[in-house]
């Protein structure tokens, strides 16, 4: 997917660049793989919207974990419509009477796209979330400076933990388990969207460690455990933890810090380090206390990523995603009959498609 062959006049990606592009931007991860959002195209308008009904209602109530799940999304989005040859402006949150309403984008054509963003496709298609053990990464000076390049763009904190910091984080991670350890209500949503195979949401079993892998990632989320393997046995985790924090708590804070942790996951896979996003941490007021001051007290963390080296060269299978006609809705009126085009009208459009319909989340 190039922009070596956008016609001069073109004002808007054909169908069949915006399939291919929500495809590939659709890779981006989620909280619990739950790819909260929904997109409307209309007008020459890419619109997203949070969904709701993909909410985690006591991991995260409040929809922080949610909205910044969509603001990866958006950048996924961005990257892919770049690499397609097409500059995205963006608007965050436009209507303050529709908080559901994240972002607009609208299109001009990039047909000389730097090298960097068309090579992006492959880096978003070789990304995983990797839960084991990982070795320490090295030296990171030249990438944590172009890391934090990156996040400034989205006003978003980043910093890079000692070793001492990184442990009271891990400590953190274990009070957070102690006190979900009995929280029932918290296990049922985790089991919902966890370990089972054959749906295109949640995390799926091959995507979640055995108790021996746990132990060795002291600073992991606790899902279901996964049979009794052992790989990667001889490590213990010298992942690196960096911390992404903001100065306020806003939706707008949350949407950007999706936006620059995509940034920075992609920015680390295509140099070659393993990465695992952390948010239980930042759930709960004292744990993220512990994270806000532990990336030294000057905002609000929002997520924890550990970085590090992944050993041998594992097959980790792609976690599913749902189809595109489940997320993106395309006004009947968008591809005109003129044009070659047929219009595609998503199955979970509503009748005037001007914005999201109810979604049924049963399984």
């Amino acid at each position: 997917m190039t922009g070596l062959d956008i016609p001069a006049a073109a004002s808007q990606p054909d169908r069949a660049t915006l399939l291919a592009a929500m495809r590939m931007a659709a890779r981006a991860p989620s909280v619990h793989n739950t790819q909260p959002w929904r997109w409307i195209y209309r007008d020459h308008r890419l619109s997203l919207y949070r969904d709701d009904e993909r909410l985690l209602g006591t991991a995260d109530p409040n929809g922080r974990q949610l909205v910044i799940s969509c603001g990866t999304m958006l950048h996924h989005t961005r990257t892919a419509f770049a690499a397609a040859g097409w500059r995205t402006e963006t608007v965050r949150l436009p209507d303050p009477a529709r908080p559901d309403h994240l972002a607009t984008l609208t299109f001009r054509p990039l047909p000389d796209a730097p090298t960097a963003p068309r090579n992006r496709p492959e880096t978003i298609e070789r990304r995983r979330t990797d839960r084991l053990p990982l070795r320490d990464p090295g030296d990171l000076t030249g990438l944590i400076r172009s890391a934090r390049l990156l996040s400034q763009r989205y006003e978003v904190m980043l910093d890079l933990l000692d070793a001492a910091t990184a442990g009271r984080l891990s400590a953190a991670s274990e009070q957070v388990a102690a006190l979900r350890h009995y929280d029932i209500p918290y296990l049922a949503e985790l089991y919902w969207w966890s370990g089972h195979e054959q749906i295109p949401e949640g995390v799926p079993a091959a995507a979640l460690v055995s108790a021996d892998e746990a132990a060795r990632v002291p600073a992991g989320r606790e899902f279901p455990l996964s049979g009794d393997t052992s790989r990667r046995a001889d490590q213990q985790d010298r992942a690196r933890l960096w911390v992404l924090a903001t100065e306020d708590d806003s939706a707008l804070a949350w949407l950007r810090t999706g936006e620059a942790l995509s940034e920075i996951l992609l920015e680390c896979t295509a140099a070659g380090l393993a990465t695992c996003p952390l948010t239980h941490i930042t759930e709960l007021p004292t744990t993220r206390r512990i994270a806000s001051n532990a990336a030294g007290g000057h905002g609000t963390a929002q997520v924890i990523v550990r970085v590090g080296l992944a050993p041998g060269r594992e097959d980790h299978p792609q976690t599913p995603r749902r189809p595109i006609s489940d997320f993106l809705t395309i006004h009947p009126d968008t591809f005109a009959a003129g044009s070659g085009e047929r219009p595609n009208v998503s199955s979970a459009c509503s009748p005037t498609a001007e914005e999201p319909g109810p979604k049924d989340s049963t399984r």
